[in-house]
């Protein structure tokens, strides 16, 4: 659920005997939070139901070499329920699955692409962890973006990432500095949706074991610091037809066809809806903030930054939508899927989209992107476009996992508001 890779190791022996065509799995590894704890109010799983099996079935044509492994390959796999085969319909595989297929019964191919955002820290994963997370030092001392001389300094760890990822079938396009102190950011070829997803999910668990490999620490964590700009996705879409982009028209002043303005009236009409699925934790909202290249309202722009979603490429055959609204700890299986939902809704009501906004778009009297995620549990919960589109099993399992966070959160006694009323309270 956290777009992390969950699974088991096998001797190579024993899977090419047998183990390549299943393997098994207990099914709270679909109602877990960050910790691996096991909350109640799941209707998949419980306690009281007792902690059955699911089945891992490999796809074998994601069978991939892991380079800065030794001797190790990888293979992605469909969660399928133990007694029936059937897929699991809350996982985050078959979720976006679902919504691929809907567009391929109308003639379409969703095309997308993510960019990851992540900081790069002085020091590694253990020696943060045992000093309490505190006194954090990333890799470099200042602004590094598109800043040659700084990343110099970091290739004993983006070139390996680099290099890798691309001996592993990820078309690697480039890595670069973000706009912070020690923020990395890597872009990947853009392909068909489900591609993107693993090929998102594969490079974040790379950057983070190749970082480790070299004694430093890697987050995709999107505010780690109130001082610090946070780590967004951007995920980039488009959808072709027979080879060619449906989202581009000639005749338009902008490139864009019809179907796509009533694709992105539909990202914008539903955003609310979905927005858990691009920040699912508490850290994800501090991100949102004015000034620091982070959207706050629903709106779109023609190639501006300041906007929740950006057309890019207009008046090419490369014209697409950048949502900008995901933090870097989105799931790109579920984010993905929202949005491609929230699109079909737009095409299949026949949505107008409305005249782009100019200018500084964080002024304005539009729709805000929900401030926290309470507001967008309650917006998960109550759309009807997504339980349309998903079903109430999924909504109502996700609704559950952003619940399970609040009631965490709420629990725990911070370090802000024991400094701050300690003594003056």
């Amino acid at each position: 659920m956290q777009g992390r890779l969950m699974g088991k190791r096998f001797h190579a022996s024993h899977f090419v005997a047998g183990a390549w065509e299943e393997t098994h799995c207990c099914n709270y590894l679909l109602a877990t939070d960050l910790e691996m704890g096991t909350p109640d109010g799941y209707a998949s799983t419980s306690w009281e139901r007792g902690y059955g099996d699911y089945v891992m079935k490999p796809d074998l044509s994601t069978l991939r070499p892991v380079p800065w492994l030794e001797g190790t390959v990888m293979v992605m796999c469909d969660v399928l329920d133990h007694h029936t085969h059937e897929e699991v319909p809350h996982a985050p595989r078959s979720i976006l699955k679902k919504q691929v297929n809907r567009l391929k019964a109308m003639g379409y191919d969703a095309m997308c692409a993510t960019e990851l955002e992540f900081f790069l820290f002085e020091k590694s994963f253990d020696q943060i962890r045992k000093e309490g997370f505190r006194d954090l030092a990333p890799i470099s001392g200042y602004n590094e973006d598109y800043h040659i001389l700084q990343t110099t300094k970091e290739e004993h760890v983006m070139r390996p990432i680099r290099n890798h990822l691309w001996n592993a079938g990820i078309p690697v396009e480039n890595s670069k500095g973000e706009a912070e102190t020690g923020q990395e950011e890597l872009n990947i070829k853009y392909a068909a949706a489900m591609e993107t997803a693993e090929y998102h999910s594969i490079a974040k668990n790379a950057v983070k074991e190749i970082a480790w490999q070299h004694g430093h620490a890697a987050t995709f964590l999107p505010k780690w610091h109130h001082d610090k700009v946070g780590s967004s996705s951007h995920v980039h879409q488009s959808l072709w037809a027979d080879g060619q982009s449906a989202f581009f028209d000639k005749s338009d002043a902008l490139g864009m066809s019809a179907l796509m303005k009533s694709y992105m009236a539909g990202l914008l009409k539903y955003a609310p809806d979905y927005t858990y699925f691009m920040a699912p934790y508490i850290n994800s909202y501090k991100r949102f903030m004015k000034g620091t290249f982070a959207p706050t309202r629903i709106i779109w722009s023609v190639d501006n930054r300041t906007a929740g979603y950006r057309l890019c490429g207009d008046g090419t055959k490369a014209v697409r939508v950048e949502c900008r609204i995901p933090g870097s700890d989105m799931n790109p299986y579920l984010a993905m899927a929202g949005m491609l939902a929230a699109g079909i809704a737009g095409i299949e009501e026949g949505l107008e989209l409305q005249p782009p906004t100019q200018g500084d778009v964080y002024q304005g009297d539009t729709g805000m992107i929900p401030g926290n995620l309470r507001a967008a549990r309650d917006a998960l919960h109550g759309s009807e476009m997504l339980r349309a589109a998903m079903g109430d099993l999924v909504v109502d399992h996700y609704t559950r996992a952003a619940e399970v966070e609040i009631e965490e959160f709420e629990r725990v006694v911070t370090d802000w508001e024991v400094a701050r009323g300690f003594e003056r309270a």
